[in-house]
């Protein structure tokens, strides 16, 4: 970096106001030290940490969720399902929940009380003590951009503090896209210069349970980040998308398994929901596919249930009316997940299909053909997984989705197959069925991140899943976003008004993301 600001906070000072119970920052005690040139000593680089680790490890845990209860009411009900990897096995979510489009009012509200004003906090205090500067500061950004994109990718506009005479206006989703994008090129000009000076600096180490502070990596899961949300936008806005995907990967993103971005925390968040809770079973969309291509990940995703049928890995129709749950936990496959393993949060297989999408979209500068993309990101999903085999899946153009069939005892019907694409990649296939081909391939690859696969899911309509077992409130195969906090429509109804206008329809599960052009 050019100049790199330290604040060192006084301990006494900070113990004087706490037990004077005065709210004044200590900033005027600081310290101050600025440095020329290009690289930033290990000293100062680490000299805020002090004060900002337990806010900053805080902060990655809200992030990337994997406490149980935050990682089921944020993740698993609404995304898991609506991705439709996972669905309800728990019989008391089986006549509410988000498939049906009529789930409890606790559900749909919590990532808007719990998750947001959580990270929105950790945030805040990291501000404070950095005074918005430094390379912890743009780690913040970085990870606030990671839970406002998740935020508004469920709801659509979202109250982020941007207009500065009213706190509790709303930003159209639009305007939400346009601030992540800020901020994560605030964090990278901030990171870029270190890392390009010292390919090894770390920083928070010992608070990062990610990364562990290696910023070369936190690098590239921002350039990542930036073209996951290129590809979301492609349809919205072809050229500011194509504009800022090339710059990201022109930038560095991920290439490599090695620069996943999963995190350490026990017990994993889908061994307490699918494998300690048995609340959820794998999903018969994701079932008949994996089956249908004879796909060995399967086996790496989902256990084979206790009581089973004539197939090793057996899914549950979405939106099933479940009687007993343990019946449904006995018949439906598990996820195959141990309570020590790490949650999976971004992976070079799903940027790598970024990039071949890129290409697809005649994108410059992705590193390949479509094809040839395709083929690396599939291949590098089977490495994440240590599933052998890559070669021959790829070389298939016969294995189709298989069509459902329930077994047993079990609850919904059958269901016949609703897609006929395959895995082998084709240049000579219609741009739309190349389209279909990649989605659907990214989709398995994304597991178990459901909140991306139903991102996709949205702006593509791919990959083409069966209706919901029992009928949708909504009328609608998939929920387009969740509602609002109907209490907004008392205490902050002139914003709250305002926002519904932003959606272009009604505060209901059907109105569609800003997004979603295709």
């Amino acid at each position: 970096m050019k100049h790199v600001k330290i604040y060192i906070r006084s301990l006494a000072c900070a113990a004087a106001f706490s037990a004077a119970g005065l709210m004044t920052s200590c900033t005027d005690g600081f310290e101050s030290a600025n440095r020329p040139g290009d690289q930033a000593s290990s000293e100062e680089l680490n000299r805020d940490n002090y004060m900002t680790g337990n806010f900053l490890k805080n902060l990655l845990n809200y992030a990337f969720p994997e406490q149980e209860n935050d990682y089921q009411m944020n993740y698993d009900l609404i995304g898991n399902y609506l991705g439709r990897y996972f669905t309800y096995a728990n019989s008391q979510f089986s006549q509410k929940n988000f498939v049906l489009c009529n789930a409890p009012e606790g559900w749909y509200t919590y990532p808007l009380r719990d998750l947001k004003p959580k990270i929105e906090s950790n945030f805040e205090e990291i501000k404070r003590i950095t005074n918005g500067e430094g390379l912890t500061y743009a780690l913040a950004l970085i990870l606030r951009a990671q839970g406002y994109l998740t935020l508004t990718d469920m709801y659509g506009p979202l109250i982020i503090g941007k207009d500065a005479a009213d706190a509790n206006a709303y930003s159209s989703q639009k305007d939400v896209y346009t601030t992540i994008l800020g901020d994560l090129d605030a964090a990278t000009a901030v990171i870029g210069p270190t890392v390009a000076a010292d390919p090894s600096a770390t920083v928070a180490s010992e608070y990062d349970q990610v990364y562990q502070g290696k910023l070369s990596a936190w690098l590239k899961y921002a350039n990542s980040l930036k073209l996951r949300m290129a590809i979301r936008m492609r349809f919205v806005e072809p050229e500011q998308a194509r504009k800022i995907g090339e710059q990201a990967v022109k930038d560095g993103v991920m290439t490599s398994n090695s620069d996943n971005l999963t995190i350490a925390y026990t017990p994993n968040g889908l061994y307490k929901t699918s494998v300690e809770w048995g609340d959820t079973r794998a999903c018969a969309d994701i079932e008949t596919y994996m089956n249908g291509y004879h796909d060995p990940r399967v086996e790496k995703y989902f256990s084979a249930p206790a009581t089973q049928g004539d197939r090793k890995i057996i899914g549950l129709r979405a939106g099933a009316n479940v009687g007993n749950k343990a019946t449904a936990d006995a018949i439906y496959s598990a996820a195959n997940v141990k309570q020590s393993d790490r949650g999976i949060w971004m992976t070079a297989a799903e940027v790598t299909f970024c990039r071949a999408e890129g290409a697809l979209a005649g994108w410059s500068g992705m590193g390949g053909t479509a094809g040839e993309l395709y083929n690396e990101a599939v291949t590098l999903s089977f490495e994440q997984w240590g599933a052998a085999g890559a070669s021959d899946y790829l070389d298939n153009g016969t294995y189709t989705q298989a069509d459902y069939v329930n077994v047993d005892g079990g609850y919904g019907a059958n269901a016949t197959a609703q897609s006929t694409i395959t895995v082998k990649w084709d240049d000579n296939a219609t741009p739309e069925q190349k389209l279909e081909r990649l989605i659907t391939q990214k989709w398995i690859a994304l597991y178990p991140n459901g909140q991306e696969a139903w991102c996709d899911l949205r702006r593509t309509g791919y990959p083409k899943v069966f209706e919901p077992a029992q009928s949708s409130a909504a009328n609608i195969s998939v929920a387009n976003r969740i509602p609002f906090d109907p209490q907004e429509r008392i205490r902050n109804k002139t914003n709250y008004d305002k926002a519904v206008q932003m959606l272009g329809g009604a505060d209901d599960y059907a109105t569609k993301m800003w997004w979603q052009k295709k």
